[in-house]
């Protein structure tokens, strides 16, 4: 099988020239597409410093603007052209000139070989995964879109909200359900030649011209279409920040891009001269096999948001005017919310009773009844477990209880099942403190045995409502004691967060850990994640999880535990 290469090229010729020869050398065929906004003299010079390469072609030309159509035609022309002249291509990866490959490109044609049938392109429908940034997911796809944004951003705002005051909504052509992901796709012969000669290709393009940014849609839907396997994932490794711009890779990257063990990674800064003398790193036959695996630089990147956008504790930015927000306490006394915990351990509550002596409730704001320590239908001061009274005014029923046995430590289960009207509230109450394990939610509906087509619209369901949570935690108004990690990091090392939480709540009388709670059976759990995906659900909350971290033991070597407090 030989693996071709599609490149979008814009700027840093020099650069992409770097990269064709790669991809040449390595016995890929290259087809070039060069944005028709360069003037001919550069493109002349581009094309003669290529001309040496036999399995080099450039194609026609588009015009090139961000979230406008030209970027799919021109990825159209030039897969046209790679599938017509080079007849042994089986699989087509979608690159461009700022891409660098990190792992051997024989590694990547090994990787495609054992799945020759297999589609990798991110795929995820708008309705399941919150992922879009500046306000507009489903109206992309029922909005026109004539105005380029970045160069016609008044006319474009003015347009869109002519359209959503009329009500206006495009209709979706038959069969389509409209898809999203990363624009860095690789895909087979099969499924490419499908969609490029689809007869109703006229109408879709005539739809998808006015939808915005339609590389990030227009394949990720017609595959969902054609192909036979789809894994909804990019081979590419590609990291946006909070406001949605893709983030640049400087030679500081180096270490981090190394244990990534991703096979491309875009966006590289032109002068990163150090990552383009190591890249790609030499075959080494011990991680010749190895998944891509991005978790590492997921956890970093998520680390630097957080900073970015929360700023630290005591220090002020010369950017930014400071908060004059006050911090006030809704309980009497400290307290701990433990959200997603209890799906990980069964039977974590009377695991956590017995380690602290503390009033360990289970769902207090479930939606079917109070649940308290005892399970008793009264709790002290008279608080009924009726939901329906507790919803009344949430707020003071948690104050009321943490009143009434504030000689106790209290601390309580929560989670996107339950009734969310107080989480707002935990977010602000300085004496929270609040372990959220994000994408736990999983587990039970993986243990439920249920298929992931059943759960798919379930699971969708329970993670907009956490991403939400975790958007009021991550808030600057929030005050709590916040300590966030993913399904993935925290079944790695469980022992830190369980012992930290054994330190916040029990203080001096806490003891090392001796006893740990039985995990739930994770034996398929990533293939069951995987399925979710291909079914257009991403549970992007959970982290990275792999048969590797999955596998480990739930009682590794005892370490010093730390807490880095958020407030």
């Amino acid at each position: 099988m030989t693996l071709g290469v599609v490149m979008l090229v814009h700027t840093g010729f020099d650069r992409a020239a770097q990269m064709v020869r790669h991809w040449s050398d390595a016995g890929c065929p290259v087809v070039v597409h060069v944005d028709s906004n360069v003037g001919k003299k550069a493109y002349d010079q581009f094309v003669q410093s290529l001309a040496d390469l036999s399995d080099v072609r450039f194609c026609a030309r588009h015009r090139c603007e961000w979230g406008t159509w030209g970027l799919v035609a021109a990825s159209q022309e030039a897969t046209t052209l790679l599938l017509e002249e080079f007849a042994q291509v089986q699989h087509v990866y979608l690159a461009s000139g700022a891409c660098l490959p990190l792992r051997p490109v024989q590694e990547l044609r090994a990787y495609l070989e054992a799945r020759p049938d297999t589609d990798f392109i991110e795929s995820a429908t708008t309705a399941d995964v919150p992922w879009t940034v500046g306000g507009l997911d489903r109206e992309r796809f029922t909005l026109h879109f004539p105005f380029a944004w970045k160069k016609h951003r008044r006319l474009f705002d003015r347009f869109v909200q002519l359209q959503q005051a009329v009500g206006y909504k495009r209709a979706i052509p038959d069969g389509l359900v409209p898809h999203m992901g990363s624009q860095w796709w690789c895909l087979t012969r099969q499924t490419l030649d499908a969609i490029l000669q689809d007869p109703n290709r006229a109408t879709y393009e005539k739809y998808f011209r006015r939808v915005w940014i339609p590389d990030e849609s227009y394949y990720q839907t017609l595959a969902r279409l054609h192909s036979r396997k789809i894994e909804s994932r990019s081979l590419t490794l590609a990291k946006f920040d909070f406001q949605g711009k893709p983030h640049i890779f400087f030679d500081d990257h180096l270490e981090l891009l190394q244990r990534s063990h991703c096979f491309v990674a875009r966006k590289i800064w032109h002068d990163a001269n150090l990552l383009y003398q190591v890249f790609p790193r030499p075959s080494d036959p011990s991680i010749a096999s190895q998944e891509p695996n991005s978790s590492t630089i997921d956890r970093v990147f998520s680390q630097a948001v957080e900073r970015r956008t929360r700023g630290r504790q005591g220090l002020f930015m010369q950017s930014r005017f400071p908060s004059t927000d006050r911090q006030n306490c809704i309980a009497a006394a400290p307290y701990a919310v433990l959200h997603g915990l209890d799906d990980v351990f069964p039977d974590f509550q009377s695991w956590l009773t017995k380690q602290t002596g503390a009033q360990v409730h289970g769902h207090l704001f479930a939606r079917d009844r109070v649940h308290f320590a005892d399970e008793s239908t009264t709790y002290r001061g008279g608080l009924s477990d009726s939901a329906r009274l507790r919803d009344y005014n949430a707020k003071m029923f948690l104050t009321n209880l943490i009143w009434n046995g504030r000689d106790d430590y209290h601390c309580f289960q929560f989670g996107p099942s339950d009734s969310q009207d107080i989480r707002w509230t935990l977010a602000k109450d300085t004496q929270a403190s609040i372990w959220v394990v994000s994408g736990a939610w999983s587990i039970p509906l993986f243990a439920s045995g249920r298929s992931a087509s059943d759960v798919r619209a379930e699971a969708a369901r329970l993670q907009r409502i956490e991403d939400l949570f975790l958007k009021r935690l991550r808030s600057p108004q929030a005050y709590a004691r916040i300590k966030i990690t993913t399904l993935a990091e925290f079944i790695e090392a469980p022992m830190e967060m369980l012992q930290s939480i054994i330190d916040e709540i029990a203080g001096h009388k806490g003891n090392a850990l001796t006893e740990v709670p039985k995990m739930a059976d994770l034996k398929g759990f990533p293939d069951f994640l995987q399925d979710l995906k291909n079914q257009g659900m991403h549970p992007f909350l959970t982290g990275n999880i792999t048969v590797g971290n999955t596998g480990k033991s739930s009682s590794p070597q005892r370490r010093k535990p730390y807490v880095i407090s958020q407030k």
